[in-house]
């Protein structure tokens, strides 16, 4: 009887070994390029360490942050520092960051210009038209010296907060998304890297300018503030900073994304 319940107990033990545990599920949201293609580069070096990594696309900027602080989501890749921290506030959103990741230079495009130089007057200007990312590219036109803004408008300034406008520009404030779709409508666009990526607009040789790789609208892995510390997103955000990431974002993008750590 006793030989039964040890070989009883020693077939109960190796199969216990021998069923490995199921992953975990981490559903992270992303815009598709560059966000879901860095995310999808890591899916396998997360897989080895037990976690299953979903990635589900969005096309936008507002529903990202609101499936995450619903719970629909564990954590979203897709938006810099400045977005995230007025979106939370608006939207009175307990949300924060745990890496920081890159940089996307927001980038002028235009169909009918060669060079920034031959902006002319009342040339039609479109632009973001959330807060932070539309005061983002008025700075950018700004810095070219085609406006000028009031100082004390900061980072969230207006068309309103123009206080300079000596070529008489006109602007449109649009989705960040539709931005590369109307480029034949309008002299010039402002768009964010990501939209002008996927629109295959490359903004190192198709910008007629660019911000600087000092820019601060550093894209980050976003949270709940009560999932700081947990493990699994802890494990997510290492993979992000690796090597291999900062290697496949050198490579794969050539300077219009740059690697901020």
């Amino acid at each position: 009887m006793k030989k039964i319940l040890t070989l009883t107990l020693i077939i109960t033990l190796l199969a216990a070994v021998s069923v490995p545990a199921a992953a975990q599920t981490l559903k992270v949201g992303a815009t598709p390029r560059p966000h879901a293609e860095i995310l999808n580069l890591i899916k396998p070096d997360l897989a080895e360490v037990g976690i299953n990594l979903e990635v589900i696309e969005f096309t936008d900027y507002v529903q990202p942050n609101l499936a995450l602080a619903e719970g629909d989501l564990d954590a979203n890749y897709f938006q810099h520092i400045p977005y995230l921290e007025n979106f939370s506030k608006d939207h009175r959103l307990d949300l924060t960051y745990i890496a920081k990741v890159h940089i996307e230079p927001m980038g002028a495009y235009s169909d009918k210009l060669q060079k920034g130089d031959e902006i002319k007057q009342g040339a039609h200007i479109a632009i973001p038209n959330d807060t932070v990312n539309g005061g983002r590219a008025l700075l950018l036109l700004e810095a070219q010296g085609l406006i000028e803004l009031d100082p004390a408008a900061g980072i969230t300034a207006t068309v309103l907060n123009i206080v300079s406008n000596p070529l008489k520009l006109r602007f449109s404030e649009l989705e960040a998304p539709q931005l590369p779709r109307i480029l034949p409508d309008v002299d010039l666009a402002i768009i964010n890297t990501n939209f002008a990526l996927e629109a295959g607009l490359d903004p190192l040789t198709d910008a007629l300018f660019i911000e600087g790789s000092d820019s601060p609208y550093v894209n980050v892995l976003a949270v709940r503030s009560s999932d700081v510390n947990r493990e699994d997103l802890a494990k997510l955000a290492e993979a992000l900073l690796s090597d291999k990431v900062k290697e496949f974002i050198l490579s794969e993008y050539g300077g219009s994304v740059v690697p901020a750590f």
